[in-house]
């Protein structure tokens, strides 16, 4: 009697889908560094009122708050090869509305085009989860880490593209959003190597797993979310700022945009063993270890805003959300069934880029209308990180002391 061997940890379909994955977090996740850069330096010079300079980056989390939930569920019918096309059209139309506003001077045009810019955020959230759906159990976490490492390259791409194009045409930052349209176009045909299945259909009769409030109600599901939502809220809430507070402390736009690339390479190359990590001392202690870091970050911020001070605070910032929102995500993608999967994934990206949506708007307030001083304003940032902290290593706490029930 013939005997099906069991799929290998490295079976090739997964390795191919996690390639054309990093390639698309390395090529076309670049354009998230360049617009964080100039997002908020842009919002100063096309504001009316510089309390809403960092509005462009809250609408751009917003667009990716809005569209989780129907883009997963889009992905759970069609495939993520759709969903993913839909992102990069989302990213090239809204850098285009962008530019027009630009070009402009309209701030309300320039908002829409960064409401539009949300979508391809959205799809690129999904990268992580595409990673384990062909991946086997041993697999998985290293799956999702190598995929966010892809950003190592988006770190370095990014903010070199802004230093290019910032003033390469007459109207400053027109030729870094030019720029992005550009990448979206010629990244889409990345996916045309994207191999994953479309997921089963369920028979008449068949159950679809768990609601989203009964999956709510799952501590390990919750203490995911919380976490991720956490950690990159956080590091969203001061990265948003960054750009606006190098600057005003007396550095140049290209002093922002390299410590802006030292804080996406920290959010990223820590990928190449955060999934090694999680497989030897599992997730929950992995998180707990990224929160601590987060905490460092803030500390070393409220220190001072000698540059170096800047580069500090960002590196650890970065690592914090590594271990933190990878930690997060391989403990999610374990806690549902394959049918659960579009609901779940919809409802994490949702409530995560709320939070998100909420920091960004947040940042911007604090930064700019919370002191009389630029120096004020990063502070005001920073401490604001230290109730969430306490929230998520609370509840972190909470899962693993409490009771396991067989």
């Amino acid at each position: 009697m013939e005997v099906t061997a069991p799929l290998p940890d490295y079976s090739h379909r997964a390795r191919r889908n996690v390639v054309v994955l990093i390639l698309a977090q390395a090529i076309l996740g670049a354009q998230m560094p360049m617009i964080f850069v100039v997002g908020g330096l842009a919002g100063q010079m096309l504001a009316p009122n510089p309390c809403l300079a960092t509005l462009p980056i809250s609408m751009i989390v917003l667009g990716s708050m809005l569209t989780a939930t129907p883009l997963s569920s889009m992905m759970a019918r069609f495939g993520r090869r759709a969903g993913f096309w839909i992102g990069t059209t989302g990213g090239a139309v809204g850098a285009a509305v962008g530019a027009l506003g630009l070009y402009h001077g309209s701030f309300a045009l320039f908002l829409i085009g960064s409401l539009l810019t949300g979508i391809y955020m959205s799809a690129q959230g999904f990268y992580r989860f595409a990673a384990a759906d062909t991946a086997s159990d041993t697999f998985r976490p290293k799956a999702i880490s190598w995929v966010m490492a892809g950003g190592l390259a988006s770190a370095i791409i990014g903010p070199q593209l802004v230093k290019v194009t910032a003033d390469a045409l007459p109207v400053t930052f027109l030729g870094t959003y030019v720029t992005v349209i550009v990448v979206n176009a010629a990244g889409a045909f990345l996916f045309l190597f994207l191999d994953i299945p479309l997921p089963r259909r369920l028979a008449e009769g068949e159950s679809a797993g768990r609601s989203r409030g009964e999956m709510l109600r799952d501590p390990t599901i919750l203490v995911a979310i919380i976490c991720a939502l956490v950690s990159y809220a956080l590091m969203n809430l001061v990265m948003t700022s960054t750009p606006l507070a190098v600057v005003g402390c007396g550095f140049d736009k290209g002093n922002a945009a390299d410590v802006v690339s030292a804080h996406v390479l920290a959010m990223f190359i820590p990928s190449f063993f955060t999934g090694h990590l999680i497989n030897r001392f599992g997730a929950p202690r992995i998180m707990g270890t990224g929160l601590v870091i987060l905490a460092g970050a803030g500390a070393v911020a409220l220190s001072g805003v000698a540059l170096e001070q800047f580069f500090l605070a960002l590196i650890l910032l970065g690592i914090g959300w590594n271990f933190g929102f990878i930690g997060a995500t391989t403990l999610l993608s374990s806690a549902h069934a394959p049918e659960e999967r579009g609901r779940l994934q919809g409802l994490n990206d949702f409530v995560v880029f709320g939070g998100v949506t909420v920091a960004s708007l947040a940042s911007g307030g604090l930064m700019n209308c919370s002191g009389t001083s630029v120096i004020a304003g990063w502070q005001a940032v920073n401490i604001a990180m230290l109730p969430f902290l306490v929230l998520a290593g609370g509840s972190l706490v909470w899962l693993i002391l409490r009771p396991r029930v067989e």
